[in-house]
């Protein structure tokens, strides 16, 4: 079968034949239609990611696809079904093995492309506002990077949670994209005084920050007090410092927040976030936004386009017909 391995650090991934594995204890085995990429992906090329597995390692990370085979021990899925499963590697290729735990079945109106590119997105931007920021109606939700995988998502969740949403973003097409997802003000990345753009909108009470760099120094001056700052991740390269006696003096609250970790030590909660969202998908309230999609052997142009953020919403690798 084909894979999209990295077989050294600092290396380019590259399409081999590899022997197809079977299920063990506990896993499922998958023919993968679709895989979702993530920024992630690129960090693991260069061994920066927090979860980078041993080399050689299969990319891909949020897979769709059909039950082929079940481990021992497994009684669900059924062979056959359609789940999508959070693998963390392994799915850009035909085939992959993974948890059974994992798996959830896929919604009759959900295409494998949409569910390829639901987990990692919608479920860090449920968790990070709902259950980490506590965010409440009425608050206003300032989204940095807001076209992006994540950044699109918590647009959408904010709105549906109730916030007054502002989206910053980089050029007009991007800002659309934002207001079409519910978004109540839009600011371009580029204006010189965001501080004072967003002090103008009332201040801040949750920022949620997937850029880092000057934005997220920005969003932090316009904090209003007892704010909560999500650091979802750092897609400008620049991890930014936090001067604590800023945040000692506003009572600001910084929130790491790292949603494959939950997987580890309380993957009950992602469970339940992710039944929540898949629910408000069938009510017809949550609306995928995929801005490419290209097959396996195109795999590393959708990582330029995540590499050079020209790309809104998520990129999707169509590995299979549905």
């Amino acid at each position: 079968m084909r894979a999209l391995q990295v077989c050294e650090i600092n290396s380019s991934p590259a399409l081999v034949e590899v022997a197809p594995a079977s299920p063990a204890k506990g896993e499922i085995k998958l023919k993968i239609a679709t895989c979702g990429l993530n920024f992630a992906d690129l960090l693991m090329q260069k061994g920066q990611y927090q979860d980078t597995p041993q080399t050689p390692f299969t990319l891909g990370m949020e897979i769709a696809g059909t039950v082929e085979a079940l481990g021992e021990g497994v009684q669900s899925p059924e062979i056959g079904s359609r789940v999508a499963v959070f693998g963390g590697q392994g799915g850009l290729a035909d085939y992959g093995c993974f948890d059974a735990a994992r798996a959830l079945s896929i919604p009759d109106a959900m295409s494998m492309q949409e569910a390829a590119a639901f987990q990692i997105a919608y479920g860090t931007s449920h968790l990070a506002l709902y259950y980490r920021a506590q965010l409440k109606p009425g608050e206003t939700l300032v989204v940095l990077g807001a076209a992006g995988g994540v950044g699109l998502t918590a647009v959408e969740i904010g709105k549906l949670m109730g916030a007054n949403v502002i989206a910053v973003a980089r050029g007009a097409d991007k800002l659309e994209i934002a207001r079409r997802a519910g978004a109540d003000h839009l600011i371009d990345a580029s204006e010189p005084d965001l501080r004072g753009a967003l002090k103008a909108l009332g201040g801040v009470d949750v920022v949620y920050d997937a850029v880092g760099g000057d934005l997220f120094k920005a969003a932090f001056r316009a904090c209003k007090p007892e704010a909560r700052i999500l650091a979802i991740g750092f897609a400008s390269g620049d991890v930014p410092q936090i001067p604590a006696n800023h945040l000692l003096v506003k009572n600001i609250t910084v929130i790491g927040f790292y949603w494959g970790g939950y997987l580890k030590f309380k993957p009950e909660i992602v469970t339940g976030s992710l039944r929540q969202l898949f629910k408000w998908f069938e009510d017809g309230k949550l609306h995928v936004h995929v801005s490419h999609t290209f097959p396996l052997e195109r795999a590393t142009e959708g990582m330029e386009l995540l590499r050079a953020r020209k790309s809104t919403g998520k990129v999707v690798i169509n590995i299979a017909d549905e």
